[in-house]
């Protein structure tokens, strides 16, 4: 799949799902399935989207992403999005709701069929909702999908309260509710080789900018590396406190590798459960301690719930 622009479409009939769609959640997922079984009808699944967050971009929002848009555009395609169109929303924020509709999604992507989520707004200071969305899309000869609000545990599944969670530290109903593990992939990094001395050698990372920050402590996590093995991880997201850390990073532990030199590769690193906030030690003896009852336990969450990547 190809991350188009709108003046590169090519002028078919098209079913599509309109949302910025940050971590690509139970209820995202739903709008995108619509647009996706239309394939049925001899239409072309494509997702409308934004580049950046149109809330962060007005100021609303600050508390980072829940997918990088490497991330993201994977994952469509997995669901079987065929293209994504995903635009600079600075370029269309001044734009009409009744503008936005009729030039770009009637105009430019030919839409037949179009779905969204019940709270999606549209236009300048986001003026169109689903009401005017439908009157438009009537007038059109299009038709109109609206998806109702997907819950958990009586609570509306959105990405605000995802972040919530992860903030929190509950990665675990986080990745349910996302329906893959949150997570980044990222070079890895040369540290201090305390790790090393310890006998726990560790890869260091540095997040993804703008990515959400999970609350600082230890996590079980599936390791990625480029040669595709999967290993359990012991991830610490912090600053390391014990040795004078003061700079975010993540570090993690694989107990079962044994191979060479991986630095400047990639790995990709995903978080299954919270294991125990991040603390200063009193000596290094007494951290290397706790790594290893941290590793006992992340094991046991690897086995228990890691079923499937990103």
């Amino acid at each position: 799949m190809q991350n188009f622009t709108v003046s590169e479409h090519e002028k078919l009939n098209t079913a599509v799902a309109l949302g910025f769609f940050d971590g690509l959640h139970k209820g995202h997922r739903r709008v995108i399935l619509s647009a996706v079984e239309q394939k049925k009808n001899g239409l072309l699944p494509v997702c409308f989207t934004f580049a950046q967050s149109p809330k962060e971009v007005l100021g609303k929002s600050s508390r980072g992403a829940l997918m990088t848009t490497e991330d993201k555009l994977k994952t469509l395609e997995s669901l079987g999005i065929e293209h994504t169109f995903s635009l600079d929303f600075k370029k269309l924020m001044n734009m009409s709701a009744k503008d936005f509709v009729e030039k770009i999604i009637f105009g430019n992507l030919n839409a037949k069929f179009v779905v969204c989520g019940f709270n999606y707004r549209f236009g300048k200071n986001g003026e169109g909702d689903t009401e005017l969305l439908k009157k438009l899309c009537d007038e059109n000869g299009t038709e109109l999908k609206v998806i109702e609000p997907e819950r958990d545990d009586g609570d509306v599944v959105s990405s605000t309260l995802i972040r919530s969670l992860v903030s929190e530290g509950n990665i675990r109903r986080a990745n349910k509710l996302l329906c893959s593990y949150f997570g980044f992939s990222a070079v890895i990094t040369h540290g201090k080789r305390l790790g090393r001395e310890l006998g726990t050698p560790t890869i260091n990372q540095k997040l993804p900018e703008n990515l959400a920050v999970p609350k600082y402590g230890v996590y079980a996590s599936a390791v990625t590396l480029e040669d595709g093995k999967v290993y359990c991880g012991v991830t610490n997201i912090g600053v390391k406190p014990t040795v004078g850390g003061t700079k975010l990073l993540s570090e993690t532990w694989m107990p079962d590798f044994h191979g060479g030199e991986i630095y400047g590769q990639t790995a990709d690193v995903r978080l299954l459960d919270f294991i125990r906030p991040e603390k200063k030690f009193d000596n290094i003896t007494e951290l290397k301690n706790a790594i290893t009852d941290n590793a006992v336990t992340a094991k046991e969450i690897f086995d228990e719930v890691y079923r499937y990547g990103v």
